[in-house]
């Protein structure tokens, strides 16, 4: 019977000799007829019927030996006669197979003319067993359905052959090459390997098992990280695979190629508990050794290869139980080994396969006998007859069904592909071990207890587990700073309370005990949000950081305005009055300073208010680079820090920044102009514009310094909370403090002083100084009336006094007549030195003194006159210079310690009666005098 088909669609695209060889056929018909009478089953129909008959099998191997892989099928020819004796032996098949070598000498023109030669010249072939080399074998498989025959393959393991609409008719006893893409996923998923990367020969065999590992691999999974493939130099591809940090590397390429790979390994310090390599494991023994063609020596290669994983399909089953044949794998192998020592050959390892191969072949054939016998004795009273396609199906059919314990393991075809054992060998000390299997039926990974030696005290990682370490604030310090921060906030609280117990107090109520409220509350508000500061991801939520990033915001900046407010506002107060060049009266009240501090909070509370709903802050992560771990563990430490910031913290902060800059360069500029103007009825003036200085420097440098450390959280941390305390704590020590000392030492003192002093520095050379002395406002009527009451008292009282001066002066005029010459030409002086009028401190201390003048002073100048002008006339010693500098003498001091002191001059304390000219009233410039409105602040 002719083929069914004849022409070569499919045929030239790979091999023009197999057009070449179907056209001589086709030209030939006496050849072609040949070949079509032998190849016809239907002419013969006793082959199944007759018991005892001789089936040939046409077997296809290369066996010249200068052939490649000639030296396997050296050793599979053994094999294979040795299950023929087998299969007769056990008499169950009531046939004897009859097998025919035909040399393919592993090229394709030659091996498709031994397929040709045996169909045409050969016997009538039942089935092909063999094929060794790849391009024959797929030559030949593909063309098998056009002949009806089915092949089985023992050697065959390339990928290509695994296409079914291909090779339809093609099996194989032997596992593919993909077959160990199960076992290797099977593999990495029990040590939860999910990111590998492979590293690829570029050689079509090993890009199929790639492609198939790599859909395997997706299927499970498990991640390629890279792929590289190379011709012939790899290290350019090891150190890619390095620098993608793959540390699980599965490796196909052949035993010449495997040296140089690891000896870029070695190189490359790819090796050792960090590292696995996974490598095809049909390598030849001491293969490093015969293939090392590097500059690396045996002793590293050795190092970088050891512990590397070789997965292969299992040559003979480890399981020691009797199967088909009767005999254990280990029964085999000796009655092999025999054979092998009788003929002189060396083993395939293939032979185990070709062995079952046989056994195949015949359970297939008394299967497919045992249906044609049947439908023989169905057809009795017709002449039955079958054909090759018919044959051919039916062959097909039963090896699908193929199920049975052989040498190798478990027989089993799934779509052609034998379902075999893949092992796993380790190398482990200068040779492979075997380390566990894998069933392919059932899908079941078995390893030797114990038997796997990493490295290292663990499996190596699949990659560099990055281990994300939040860059936190220091527990020791956090708690060092919340224990200082809560002694300020009872400090705090204690002034609060002094403040609040002594608001009547004069002490107190002369320094606005309300804005000293208000610098407490900010101080406290200060102080809280240093603990918010210290929090992160640690102790909250990632929602709740959120709302601690606004809340901490809200508190730290309404807390700064109000305690900056309204040191703010008492300096500007003090500056206001004390820099009132026009001299007019200045009145300002708390209730304008608290319009002030409420104004700032109100713009505090605008901006904060937009900037919620705007653009609010959130939580932003911040990754740093990796660090290595500090334990030597084999894990990468990457540190990251939490950041309160939104699309526009520039601009924002900008806002808030250049606000509170402003408010504060004015608040410093306020301090620095009133640095020296020292009010003990305003008794804190001084140290309120010292804390707003302070204030202002140390939160410029807070500022700067905790941006220029924000990757830094302790040092930010640290600087920021030191900054808060500090600030507060000292502007609540400036304020209160000297208080409390006055308050504890002389709680009288701000009712035993009432006057006002100040001085102010030359701030020019060429300007003039101005001392002057400001009323203070005064909120209280009662104490205005008072005053008025005491200011009229004293009024009257230098009228008395300007009596007794005048008594005084008549005293000492010795005679009548001298006095028009002394009214004519002295009396304008004293005029002008009792032209100088105001208030006095008490009439206590004015007749204290002026009874001191009168009893000692005229005795003492009358004592101590000169003898020489004591024979004088009166006229002459009474108008004399002598005289009216003694007159001057004792009216000068009187004036002086009576009404001075009431304006700021000179204490009585300070001023002898026989001063300098120079330190007289007449000789001073004297200040113009005000009117005085005093006002409690």
């Amino acid at each position: 019977m002719a083929p069914a088909r004849r022409d070569c669609s499919g045929w030239e695209m790979f091999l023009p000799t197999g057009c070449l060889l179907l056209s001589v056929l086709l030209l030939h018909p006496a050849l072609a007829k040949v070949c079509n009478d032998r190849t016809k089953h239907g002419q013969d129909n006793s082959w199944f019927a007759r018991d005892g008959e001789n089936l040939p099998i046409m077997v296809l191997m290369p066996m010249n030996e200068s052939a490649l892989m000639s030296s396997i099928s050296q050793g599979i020819e053994p094999a294979v006669q040795l299950a023929i004796q087998h299969i007769r032996e056990s008499r169950k098949y009531s046939f004897s197979l009859i097998t025919k070598i035909y040399d393919t000498e592993c090229d394709n023109a030659k091996g498709l003319r031994a397929f040709f030669d045996a169909i045409c010249y050969g016997p009538k072939h039942l089935m092909i067993f063999g094929g060794v080399c790849p391009s024959v074998t797929s030559i030949i498989a593909e063309s098998l359905e056009g002949w009806n025959l089915v092949q089985l393959s023992f050697a065959a393991t390339t990928p290509v052959l695994a296409d079914k609409k291909k090779y339809p008719n093609f099996f194989r006893t032997v596992p593919s090459d993909n077959a160990v893409n199960p076992a290797v996923v099977k593999f990495l998923s029990y040590y939860n390997w999910s990111r590998v990367g492979t590293l690829t020969q570029d050689v079509q065999r090993f890009s199929e098992v790639r492609n198939d590992l790599t859909s395997e691999l997706e299927k499970a999974d498990i991640q390629i990280a890279d792929t590289e493939s190379f011709s012939n130099d790899p290290c350019v591809n090891v150190k890619k695979l390095k620098d993608n940090d793959v540390r699980i590397i599965i490796g196909q390429f052949d035993e010449n190629l495997a040296a140089k790979v690891f000896c870029c390994a070695y190189n490359l310090n790819m090796y050792g508990h960090k590292y696995q390599w996974i490598i095809p494991g049909w390598y030849q023994g001491n293969w490093w050794e015969q293939a090392n063609s590097t500059n690396c020596t045996t002793k590293k290669l050795l190092t970088a290869m050891e512990g590397y994983i070789s997965v292969d399909f299992e040559p003979l089953s480890a399981r020691q139980i009797k199967g088909i044949s009767g005999r254990t794998p280990k029964e085999y192998e000796r009655e092999y080994s025999r054979e092998l020592q009788q003929k002189g050959v060396e083993a395939s390892k293939f032979h185990g396969f070709a062995y079952d191969g046989i056994w195949v072949i015949a359970k297939t054939l008394t299967r497919v006998m045992e249906l044609l016998r049947v439908k023989q004795r169905q057809n009795t009273y017709h002449n039955f007859t079958v054909d090759d396609r018919e044959v051919g199906k039916m062959v097909l059919d039963v090896m699908n069904e193929t199920n049975f314990f052989g040498v190798t393991g478990q027989v089993m075809f799934r779509n052609g592909e034998r379902m075999g054992t893949i092992k796993f060998n380790q190398f482990q000390e200068g040779q492979e071990v075997k380390v566990g299997e894998y069933n392919a039926i059932a899908d079941v990974l078995d390893l030797i207890n114990n038997s796997i030696r990493f490295q290292g005290r663990e499996p190596p990682k699949d990659r560099t587990f990055v281990r994300l370490q939040r860059r936190h604030i220091n527990v020791p310090l956090y708690s060092i700073l919340s224990t200082i921060t809560i002694l300020g906030m009872l400090m705090a609280g204690a002034f609060l309370f002094f403040n609040i117990k002594n608001r009547n107090h004069r002490l107190i109520k002369m320094s606005s005990p309300y804005m000293n409220n208000l610098i407490i509350l900010g101080g406290l508000l200060s102080y809280a949000s240093i603990f918010l500061f210290g929090l992160d991801g640690g102790f909250v939520s990632d929602k709740e950081f959120e709302t601690l990033c606004t809340v901490r915001t809200w508190i730290l900046i309404v807390g700064y305005t109000t305690a900056f407010g309204a040191m703010f506002a008492k300096t500007w107060r003090v500056h206001a009055i004390f820099k009132n060049v026009k001299m007019k009266k200045k009145i300002i009240k708390d209730q304008k300073l608290l319009i002030i501090v409420g104004g700032m909070l109100l713009i505090d509370l605008c901006i904060l208010i937009t900037w919620q709903i705007v653009d609010p802050l959130k939580r932003t992560v911040e990754e740093y680079s990796l660090e290595a771990d500090p334990q030597g563990r084999d894990i990468a430490i990457r540190p990251f820090l939490e950041h309160c910031e939104n699309t526009h913290m520039t601009i924002w902060l900008g806002i808030v920044y250049a606000y509170k800059g402003l408010l504060m360069l004015f608040g410093c500029f306020l301090a620095w102009e009133t640095r020296n103007v020292s009010i003990p009825a305003l008794n804190d003036s001084k140290y309120i514009g010292m804390s707003v200085y302070n204030v202002g420097i140390m939160c410029i440098i807070g500022a700067a310094v905790s941006f220029l450390t924000r990757d830094q959280p302790n040092v930010q941390f640290c600087i920021v909370a030191l900054v808060i305390i500090f600030c507060s704590t000292i502007t609540l020590c400036l304020v209160f403090v000297p208080k409390f000392i006055t308050m504890r030492t002389n709680p009288d003192a701000a009712t035993q002083n009432r006057r006002i002093k100040f001085t102010q520095n030359q701030k020019k050379e060429d300007s003039k100084t101005s001392t002057s002395v400001t009323s203070v406002n005064q909120a209280n009527t009662s104490r205005l009336d008072g005053l008025q009451t005491d200011n009229h008292r004293l009024r009257m009282r230098i009228t008395e006094l300007d009596k007794e001066l005048e008594e005084v002066t008549m005293q000492l005029q010795d005679t009548p007549e001298k006095t028009p010459y002394i009214k004519q030409n002295h009396y304008p002086d004293a005029n002008n030195i009792l032209s100088i009028r105001n208030f006095t401190d008490g009439k206590d201390g004015e007749k204290s003194i002026l009874k001191n003048h009168l009893e000692q002073k005229p005795q003492a100048q009358w004592g101590s006159m000169d003898p020489s002008r004591i024979n004088r006339g009166p006229l002459e010693d009474i108008n004399s210079p002598e005289h009216i500098q003694r007159r001057l003498s004792l009216q000068l001091p009187i004036l002086h310690h009576a009404y001075l002191p009431s304006i700021g001059g000179v204490d009585a304390s300070c001023t002898s009666p026989n001063g300098s000219p120079g330190s007289s009233p007449r000789h001073r410039h004297m200040p113009p005098s005000y009117r005085v409105m005093v006002s409690g602040l």
